[in-house]
């Protein structure tokens, strides 16, 4: 059965796209830590980060390097954080999420609650970065 995330990238849910190549894809994480907080998945589904292929794994990097920048320059932050927890969902994932201590960065804080309209704006600031 397909992970929630193949579905995301096949289209069958909908999400707020930040950035997509042949190999990967970016969305807003629609329960966030802080405003801008993106997953970023390839679109072979693989359970684990750390059985992708070693070519997958520094494309995902690299990939993701380039999201953050996105992120960091249309979200005041001092830096972005990059998390692999890899339980929440049996498909390999970068968490990258604003932060400006290390406190911001607990999954075990409250989650945002935003409007789609605030998603929406956050990923067309951040999309606009990409560019």
């Amino acid at each position: 059965m397909a992970s929630i995330f193949s579905k995301i990238i096949s289209g069958e849910i909908p999400s707020y796209k930040i950035a997509e190549d042949e190999n990967f894809y970016a969305f807003l994480d629609i329960h966030p830590l802080a405003k801008g907080h993106t997953l970023v998945v390839p679109k072979k589904e693989v359970d684990y980060l750390f059985d992708l292929d070693d070519e997958t794994l520094a494309g995902m990097s690299v990939f993701s390097k380039r999201v953050a920048l996105a992120i960091e320059n249309a979200i005041p932050c001092a830096r972005i954080g990059m998390v692999v927890l890899g339980l929440e969902v049996p498909h390999a994932h970068i968490h990258l999420i604003p932060i400006n201590s290390e406190a911001d960065i607990s999954f075990s804080r409250p989650k945002l609650e935003l409007t789609q309209e605030e998603f929406e704006e956050i990923a067309r600031k951040i999309r606009k970065g990409l560019a």
